[in-house]
C-alpha cells in the first residue's frame, strides 16, 4: 500500500505540470543526466565515486538541481556505502525518501562485463599468479554492482528506470545479467524490457553499441517503448558476434521482437530505404574547430611535456556554425556557446606525430607497425649505402631505431592505433583515451595527431559548453566512460511520455533539422500528458 501511494502521488504531481525529476547512479561526468536535464527532468542528485568525474557532473548541473545545499552535487559519493536517505539530507532535500525520485537512471561499471575489460582482469590475475585466473572477470566485484542499483530502486521507488551497459552484460560468462535484473524488477513491479541501441542510429558520429533496460512502474498501465532510430549508417564488421548473441534471446520472425517469457526486444538496423538521414561523419562533427598542427608545435616549442588543461579556451574558425552537427554542438539549451569552446588540448607525443603524419585513413595497428618496420631498415639500408657504415657511431643507429619501433605486439594489439574516415562516424570511444588516446587518431595526417579533448567530446555528443574538471587525462576518461547525451535524450524524450509529462518540443528537430514523428501514445497516456 506504502509503494502504490508514493506512486500516486508522483503521478498526480507529474500531472499538475511540475517538471519531473531524475536522480543518476553511476553518473560520470553525466552523459544520462544532460540527456534528460534537456528532456525537461529536474536532477535531484547523481552517485559517483570517481572525484573529478563527480567534479564535472556538479559543475554543470547544480544550478539546475534540486535541494539546498547545491554544492554537495560536487562530491564523490560510494553507492555501496551511502542510502539514497543519506544523500537527500546531505543535499538538503526533505520530504519521504519514496517521493523524491519519479525516474532512476544509471550504468553500473562496465569493464568486469566489456570483453576488453575481462581481458585487463586474466591479465592482472595472471601477473599474480591467480589459479583462477581465467575467470577472474565473474568475480570482479564491479559484476554486482547492479545489486545496489536495485536497492536504490527498491528505496526511491520510481515510476520509471533507466539501465546502460555493454552488450556483453547479455552473455556474462554464459549469464544474461540484463535478464537477471528483469527478474528483480518485475517482483518490485515494473514492466521490463531491453534492447540494444546503436549511437550512430541517432545521429552521433560513433557506432557505439550499448544495452539499454527501461521498466515502467505497472500502476501506470503503459506500453515500454525505445525510440526509433532518426538516421542511418552501415555498421562496420565486428559488431556481427555480439548482435548475434543478442538475436538468440528472441524469435527468428519479424521486425521488433519481443519473447514474452523474457524482456528483450530485437531492433533492426534502420533500413537504408527508409529515407533517413546518413548519421554524422568525423569532418561534420568537427567542424569549426581549428587545426592543431602537431609537427609544427613540436618543432617551434608550442607543445611540451606536462599537464594540459581541460578548460583552456579556443576560438572557432567560423563565426556561425557550418554543419548541423556543429549547430548542435554550439546551440545545445542550456549549454550554447558564442565564440569560443574549451578543452582543444592532445596529448604530447613526439615520437609518433611524425607517423600519424604518414598514415592513411582506416589503419590500424598492425599496418602502423609493419610501415614502421620497413620505414626503420630503409632508414639504416639508407645509412650504409651512402657510406656511412663504417663511420655512422652507435649513437646514430640508436637513435633512429628508438624513433622507429613501436613497442606492441601487433598480434595481441590490433586495435591499439586507428587513423579515422574522414566520410564515416568513429568507433567507439572507451574509457583508455585517458591514456593513450591512440585509437582514435584525426583523419587529416597533416596535423598529425590524436583527436583533442573537445573533440572527444564532440565524438560523444557533449555539446561545447559542457566543462571537464581534472587533467585532459581525466577528461578523456570521463568522455569515454559516457552514454552520448543525444542518445540518452531520445530515450529520455520517450519516457516523458510514458510516465505522463506534458509534450515538449524536440530540440532535434530544430538544431539538426529531424522532421521526427510524434511518439505513438495510447488514449490513457494522451489523458496522462494533460493537467
Amino acid at each position: 500500500m506504502a509503494v502504490q501511494l508514493a506512486i500516486r502521488r508522483k503521478i498526480a504531481r507529474l500531472k499538475s505540470g511540475q517538471p519531473p525529476r531524475f536522480m543518476d547512479l553511476f553518473s560520470g561526468c553525466g552523459g544520462i543526466s544532460l540527456g534528460f536535464a534537456t528532456a525537461g527532468f529536474e536532477s535531484v542528485a547523481s552517485v559517483e565515486f570517481d572525484d573529478k568525474a563527480a567534479e564535472s557532473h556538479g559543475a554543470n548541473f547544480e544550478s539546475i538541481s534540486h535541494g539546498k545545499n547545491r554544492q554537495a552535487h560536487f562530491k564523490a559519493r560510494d553507492i555501496t556505502k551511502e542510502s539514497p536517505g543519506s544523500i537527500f539530507q546531505d543535499l538538503g532535500i526533505a520530504g519521504a525518501v519514496d517521493e523524491q525520485v519519479d525516474v532512476l537512471v544509471g550504468g553500473p561499471p562496465c569493464q568486469a562485463f566489456a570483453r576488453v575489460g575481462r581481458a585487463k582482469l586474466r591479465h592482472e590475475a595472471h601477473r599474480r599468479e591467480e589459479t583462477t585466473a581465467e575467470t577472474a572477470f565473474l568475480v570482479d566485484g564491479r559484476v554486482n554492482l547492479w545489486k545496489s542499483y536495485l536497492d536504490y530502486v527498491r528505496e526511491t521507488k520510481p515510476l520509471a528506470l533507466l539501465m546502460e551497459n555493454v552488450p556483453d552484460i547479455l552473455n556474462h560468462g554464459g549469464e544474461n545479467v540484463a535478464e537477471l535484473v528483469a527478474k528483480e524488477l518485475r517482483e518490485e513491479g515494473y514492466d521490463v524490457r531491453y534492447t540494444l541501441l546503436n549511437a550512430s542510429w541517432f545521429g552521433v558520429p560513433q557506432t557505439r553499441e550499448r544495452m539499454f533496460l527501461i521498466g515502467v512502474h505497472r500502476d501506470l498501465d503503459t506500453e515500454i517503448r525505445f525510440p526509433a532510430p532518426t538516421h542511418f549508417t552501415v555498421l562496420p564488421s565486428g559488431y556481427e558476434g555480439t548482435r548475434a548473441t543478442a538475436r538468440k534471446l528472441v524469435p527468428e520472425q519479424g521486425s521488433l521482437q519481443l519473447d514474452i517469457e523474457h524482456g528483450h526486444h530485437w531492433i533492426d538496423d534502420p533500413s537504408p530505404t527508409a529515407g533517413l538521414p546518413s548519421t554524422t561523419t568525423a569532418r561534420e562533427a568537427l567542424a569549426d574547430l581549428p587545426p592543431i598542427h602537431a609537427l609544427d608545435l613540436l618543432a617551434s616549442g608550442g607543445i611540451r611535456r606536462g599537464r594540459k588543461d581541460p578548460a583552456e579556451p579556443v576560438s572557432y574558425t567560423a563565426a556561425v556554425p557550418t554543419t548541423d552537427w556543429s549547430r548542435l554542438m554550439r546551440q545545445w539549451p542550456g549549454f550554447g556557446t558564442t565564440d569560443h569552446s574549451t578543452g582543444h588540448v592532445i596529448r604530447y607525443l613526439p615520437r609518433d606525430y611524425k607517423i600519424f603524419n604518414l598514415m592513411e585513413e582506416g589503419w590500424q595497428y598492425p599496418e602502423v607497425w609493419q610501415f614502421v618496420e620497413t620505414k626503420r631498415q630503409q632508414l639504416l639500408d639508407g645509412l650504409w649505402r651512402s657510406g656511412r657504415k663504417k663511420t655512422a657511431d652507435s649513437a646514430r643507429i640508436e637513435q633512429i631505431t628508438k624513433d622507429w619501433t613501436l613497442p606492441y605486439d601487433p598480434k595481441k594489439f590490433p586495435n591499439k592505433w586507428w587513423m579515422l574516415y574522414e566520410n564515416k562516424p568513429v568507433r567507439t570511444l572507451m574509457a583508455h583515451l585517458g591514456k593513450d588516446s591512440y585509437s582514435h587518431i584525426h583523419f587529416d595526417r597533416k596535423q598529425a595527431r590524436p583527436i583533442s579533448v573537445r573533440e572527444a567530446a564532440r565524438l560523444q555528443s557533449f555539446p561545447d559548453g559542457f566543462v571537464f574538471r581534472g587533467s585532459m587525462n581525466a577528461a578523456f576518461k570521463q568522455i569515454g566512460n559516457a552514454v552520448p547525451p543525444l542518445v540518452s535524450y531520445a530515450i529520455a524524450m520517450e519516457i516523458r511520455s510514458m510516465i505522463g509529462c506534458q509534450p515538449m518540443g524536440d530540440m532535434r528537430q530544430e538544431l539538426l533539422g529531424l522532421d521526427l514523428q510524434p511518439a505513438a501514445t495510447t488514449g490513457e497516456d494522451k489523458k496522462k500528458c494533460v493537467s
